[in-house]
Formats: C-alpha cells, structure tokens, sequence
C-alpha cells in the first residue's frame, strides 16, 4: 500500500518567496498568567529547536475581555528586543482587524493603524505576514484591498492573508488586489472537516494560498473526547499514531499535513515539550485507507 507523502522541511508561503517550516507555533496564550519575558523566550527558542521558524500571532491575542489588548504582541516584542538575532530566523506573522468592543474593523484608517500599533509593539520594521483576523461585513473589499497594497508597497508587511474568510470574501479581496494573497486561517481538524468539503481547501489550491490550520486538535476535544463521533475520530487516528509509536496529536496534525493543499497547523501549545513532541508529525506515514478512515469517522458515515 502506497503511503502519502511526507511534508517538506520547509515550504513556500503562498505565492510570497518566504519559506516556512510545515508546523507553525501560535502566541494566543503567551501572556496568560504573567509569563515574562525569559519564559517567553524560552518558548520561542523551543520553537526553532523543533524546526518550526513560523510563528503566528495577534493584536486581540492577551485580552481578556476588559485588557490585555496586544499583551503578546508586546510580549514577543521584548523577547526580540532582548534578542535581535532571533528576528532572522522566524517568519513573523500576525492579525489585526477585531477592535473590541465594536467587533470587527476592516475601515482604512483603522486597519493603517493597526498595521502601525502592531510594528510598534513586535518592535520590528517589517511583518513577515499581516492577515485580517476576521472579516468586517461593513467594509467594502477595494478600500480593504487598497490598504493592504499600500502596506506591502511600503515595505510594513511582506505578504498578506486572511483568517475565518468565506470563499465569497476571500474572492472578493483577491479581486480588487494588486498583492496576491498569501495565506487563509480557517478552523481545520480531524473533528472539523468543513473546509475539507465545502471547497475552501479547493480555493486555497485554485489561488495558491497556504491554508493555515487553527484549533488543529479540535479545542482539546481529540485529547478527551465525548461524543461517539468524537471517540470514532480518535480510535481512527490512535490506529495510525499506535502503529507508529506517537501520540494522538502528533498524528492528528500529521492528518492535516497530509492534505495536498499544504495546510500548516498551528500549534497552540506553551509548553517547551509539547511544541518539541509536535515535529514529530513530520515523520508519520500515512496511507490513503488510513487517511480516509479518519475522514470518514468525523462524516460519522461511511464513504460513498
């Protein structure tokens, strides 16, 4: 039985020239519980040390519904402060776009401000990947498009994406601007196969987007599962892990890799060994039976 193909070692961002490491490492709960700026480097270096140079952040990630507006962004800034060599070797991507408590802001001037408060709080010159968080209905996509080109022609930010866009939205974007699209973020996992079939992923690979997976390990329910699709889910994927001697989650990322659009989970874990043990999924073999088996248990039917 003819396995699947193993994911590169790095892969080109979108249409862009910048080359990522197939796993990112997400910044959502890097400012929780006061952590400071040593432990915060600690992570980052954990990071490069499993091969994973994209790390994905945001302007929103830190608060906590009063404050905390930008904390990580802040967090990792004084890590790159304290270490400007770290700057070279990562790929610095983060989103902007939700302004509490409105919610979601995409106007001209509000975006050229994040765009600007992010650089200041990162302490760099120049971001590696700027998206949109989350799309703001009220904005129309050609003033959208104009300022994000603006950025890029400036020199701010190097390639552009998006996050929890529909396919209507993404197009809509991609049509008014000069600067391709990089990225799309949506929600992706074994327990979440949207994007799977309703042909999110196909657009991704029609647009050469690089499909970043948030939430790849289901919010934590692959960890401690509930529902019997859930539990169908996770018995596909221990077959697999099992028989390769890795975890669940090492597996259920190496699920997502295994995709031919390229999708680059985010690992959402601030724990040094955690984000080590994730690179492991570089190495697990997947076959097509045991790939649509996990397919078919989160469709909770059987394949057609």
């Amino acid at each position: 039985m003819t396995d699947l193909p193993l994911p590169p070692s790095f892969r080109q961002l979108g249409h862009s020239a910048i080359a990522v490491s197939p796993l990112a490492w997400g910044m959502w709960r890097l400012a929780e519980h006061g952590r400071s700026v040593a432990d915060a480097a600690r992570l980052v270096h954990a990071a490069l040390e499993a091969g994973i140079n994209f790390l994905d952040t945001a302007d929103i990630y830190g608060f906590d519904g009063k404050g905390g507006f930008g904390s990580a962004e802040l967090l990792l800034g004084q890590v790159l402060a304290a270490e400007p060599a770290l700057r070279e070797r990562i790929v610095l991507a983060t989103k902007g776009g939700i302004l509490p408590p409105l919610p979601y802001d995409q106007s001209a001037d509000y975006l050229r401000k994040a765009i600007d408060d992010s650089l200041i709080r990162l302490k760099v010159d120049r971001i590696d990947l700027w998206q949109i968080h989350r799309p703001d209905i009220l904005a129309h996509p050609q003033e959208t498009a104009r300022v994000l080109d603006d950025a890029v022609a400036s020199g701010k930010v190097r390639a552009l994406g998006i996050s929890n866009f529909t396919q209507g939205q993404i197009a809509a974007l991609a049509h008014f601007l000069g600067e391709k699209l990089a990225t799309s973020q949506p929600e992706i996992s074994p327990l979440r196969i949207a994007s799977l079939d309703n042909g999110e992923l196909d657009q991704a690979m029609m647009l050469g987007l690089t499909p970043m997976a948030w939430s790849p390990l289901g919010g934590g329910r692959l960890a401690a599962p509930e529902t019997a699709r859930d539990k169908a889910v996770t018995t596909a994927l221990d077959v697999v892990a099992q028989s390769q001697g890795v975890s669940r989650t090492v597996a259920a990322y190496a699920w997502l890799m295994a995709h031919p659009a390229g999708i680059v989970p985010i690992v959402g874990s601030q724990q040094p060994e955690r984000i080590a043990e994730a690179a492991q999924a570089l190495k697990v073999r997947w076959t097509r039976q045991g790939w649509y088996a996990v397919l078919a248990a989160a469709r909770g039917e059987p394949l057609p």
